[in-house]
């Protein structure tokens, strides 16, 4: 039960799939470095070492993409961008300032949070596709070497704008203050929502202001 005061804002269930999407990004993260340059050869250690990595990595990245797989088909509709996330986008400058009271309403989730929602399935796409195309020993074989090697490169640049998307993500959670709990507790504040998401808090509570 929701004690008074707080707004069940991510389910138990929620919160869970989030959390291993987190644990798997970041396992996924120290494998694939360790993977891309020499120099970071010595992360292979963390997985029992160099032919450990490559056989894991894989399979790892399948986990994830199932993962969020099952929460973005939870949540599309909620990221679906609309005329007042777009003028959001557009008074950036309001947003970095914490000037909200500028800014159009906000629902479940700002213009931001959905822009960000959608790189992220497509990063999450473009790694699954690639990454079959180069998985050896099951699906390599099978491609052009050509092919092999584009996908390569396009993994590599769709795992770089993911882990950018993820920072940002962090930081924006740490950024604004109360937005945390929402996954580690699943609630937050009705003032949190009243200030951050007015549409959705009044979705939420059948309240007109």
């Amino acid at each position: 039960m929701t004690q008074p005061g707080l707004i069940e804002r991510n389910s138990r269930a929620d919160r869970t799939n989030h959390w291993l999407v987190a644990i798997t990004f970041i396992l996924l993260a120290l494998s694939g470095l360790a993977l891309f340059h020499p120099a970071l050869f010595f992360l292979t250690d963390l997985f029992g070492g160099g032919p450990w990595t490559r056989i894991l990595h894989p399979f790892i990245g399948a986990v994830m993409f199932a993962s969020f797989a099952a929460l973005s088909l939870r949540f599309w509709r909620h990221n679906v961008v609309n005329r007042d996330d777009r003028r959001w986008l557009a008074q950036w400058r309001d947003v970095m300032n914490n000037r909200e009271d500028r800014l159009p309403e906000v629902g479940r989730y700002n213009g931001g949070q959905k822009v960000l929602f959608w790189v992220m399935v497509a990063c999450l796409v473009l790694l699954l596709l690639t990454g079959i195309v180069i998985w050896r020993p099951y699906f390599s074989p099978a491609f052009p070497i050509t092919l092999v090697r584009a996908a390569l490169l396009l993994h590599a640049v769709s795992a770089f704008v993911l882990v950018l998307g993820i920072i940002v993500h962090v930081y924006a959670a740490i950024w604004v203050k109360g937005t945390m709990r929402a996954m580690t507790r699943g609630t937050v504040t009705a003032d949190w929502a009243r200030k951050h998401h007015p549409g959705w808090y009044r979705h939420v509570t059948g309240q007109r202001q």
